[in-house]
């Protein structure tokens, strides 16, 4: 248990770390919100080597120290909106198993948007808002193509080091 917590701790101060160098590292593309996600590479990487409450906590914790750091309660409302609704189909394709690592990126970059832009039509109450969909989408996609490869060569990566732990683990034991 006190590998996981370390581990865990671990992962949520490199989700930070990437939350902040993109704070400091706008992209902008002339339409407001666009990122690349790199937060959401660790989310990621958690969901596949812990697990989804682990993942769940890590992403929730994030998104308030991000929030009370660089943000506002406006852009931690969402923030939560997006990374929520992001975690919660990321889950679902990652246990329906149809989905590589890269595929369930792309629909927790899809995801995050539309989530974000659905309060955004809540809060500013205006359906024109929609407009900006096709081109979250897009930037979506791209953004969880980019961050799904990253986190498929971590997975693999992490997976033989935390086995290789273990079996270091089991022959300290004998």
């Amino acid at each position: 248990m006190a590998k996981k917590t370390a581990y865990m701790g671990m992962l949520t101060a490199l989700a930070f770390v990437f939350s902040y160098i993109e704070f400091l590292l706008p992209i902008n593309l002339g339409v407001p919100g666009v990122k690349l996600g790199l937060a959401n590479l660790v989310v990621i990487v958690a969901l596949y080597t812990i697990n989804v409450r682990w993942a769940c906590t890590l992403s929730v914790v994030r998104i308030l120290l991000v929030g009370l750091t660089f943000g506002n309660p406006a852009s931690m409302v969402y923030s939560l909106a997006g990374g929520m609704l992001s975690l919660v189909i990321m889950i679902i394709a990652k246990r329906g198993n149809l989905f590589s690592v890269t595929g369930v990126s792309i629909l927790g970059g899809v995801f995050h948007n539309v989530g974000q832009i659905l309060v955004a039509v809540f809060v500013v109450e205006t359906t024109s808002l929609l407009y900006y969909l096709p081109v979250l989408v897009l930037s979506g996609t791209i953004a969880g193509v980019l961050i799904g490869i990253l986190s498929a060569i971590l997975i693999r990566h992490l997976k033989k080091a935390i086995q290789a732990d273990g079996q270091n683990m089991n022959r300290k034991e004998e």
